[in-house]
């Protein structure tokens, strides 16, 4: 069996967030990607729905425009690959990245452990020129952006929660909202 060689422009992440809440409540906010723009906003700035699905998520496409902290945006297509349940679900990316991703759902007392593995690599031409030299910045540009998901989705969560959203604070605004590039 033949060694895949990894590239510079490949990516692997493993991503863990603990939030209040139960897999009930989780599922229902991050099974929605149609709701990303709206809870996620430091991330996704636009959402675009290609494809409905089936009832259980499977084949539900959109196409995103994202961003994290750098002065780049990404555009991708990401799609249903699995059911949405209470242990989780994968997607597919392709576009600016290609690859797949899987969340997970664990159940730990009153919290809900999150994971997310998301292995990609980058098609967009800025990434794939020079990932070779500044993949510590794309990674931690990842890093920054799952930190705001988790902080988004603790808000969401409250938001949902509480019998007065206006006392739960707006999840945080993206650190720009156009590229000069896109």
């Amino acid at each position: 069996m033949a060694k895949r060689t990894q590239k510079s422009t490949d990516y692997a992440f493993v991503t863990v967030w603990q939030v209040a809440g139960t897999r009930e409540e989780v599922v229902d906010v991050l099974g929605d990607a149609a709701a990303l723009k709206k809870w996620w906003p430091s991330v996704y700035l636009t959402v675009t729905p290609v494809a409905q699905g089936e009832p259980d998520g499977v084949g539900a496409c959109f196409d995103l425009h994202t961003k994290g902290w750098l002065p780049y945006t990404l555009r991708w297509r990401l799609t249903i690959t699995e059911p949405v349940t209470l242990e989780g679900f994968a997607l597919t990316a392709e576009g600016d990245l290609n690859g797949t991703g899987r969340w997970t759902f664990e159940t730990d007392g009153p919290e809900v452990v999150v994971t997310y593995d998301w292995r990609v690599s980058a098609a967009k031409p800025l990434l794939r020129r020079l990932s070779w030299l500044f993949k510590p910045a794309f990674s931690a540009n990842h890093h920054w952006a799952m930190a705001r998901g988790e902080e988004s989705l603790k808000l969401e969560l409250r938001r949902r929660r509480s019998r007065s959203a206006a006392n739960v604070p707006e999840p945080p605004k993206p650190t720009f909202v156009r590229s000069p590039r896109g």
